[in-house]
């Protein structure tokens, strides 16, 4: 409308002699209908690997942890722990932590570009806010 002009296509580039396929010998002569061997593989038990991370949880993976809990929590996810009265989403997901059943996973980055991965349930959590409001 305003000038707006389409540049055409370029044009299709020529194939070169020499180099169409040759469909009529495309018949897969070396196949026999014969089944390969294989080896039955058995179950591979995941290799435990010495981990160079600390075990226990940091207090900002801790406050993360609660704080996305909290909001899944909030948005009606599946509540992992019986409540005796909370209702609060951030109490409930601190009462999920205490008892290891948040089902997420920590991703620590190492220096050398590789990570390791903690289950929540792997990690020792201390309850520092127990000791600053004078919990049990």
């Amino acid at each position: 409308m305003f000038g707006c002009r389409y540049e055409e296509e370029p044009p299709e580039p020529e194939i070169e002699e020499g180099a169409e396929e040759d469909v009529e010998n495309n018949s897969n002569e070396d196949i026999t209908g014969e089944p390969v061997e294989t080896e039955e593989k058995e179950e591979q038990k995941p290799v435990e690997r010495r981990r160079k991370t600390s075990k226990y949880m940091t207090k900002y993976e801790r406050a993360r942890i609660l704080g996305t809990r909290a909001l899944h929590i909030s948005m009606k996810a599946p509540v992992m722990v019986e409540l005796e009265g909370e209702t609060h989403p951030l109490e409930i997901a601190m009462k999920e932590l205490r008892a290891w059943k948040i089902p997420f996973a920590i991703r620590r980055y190492l220096h050398d570009g590789s990570y390791e991965d903690w289950g929540v349930d792997e990690l020792i959590v201390e309850d520092s806010w127990k000791r600053q409001v004078g919990g049990d």
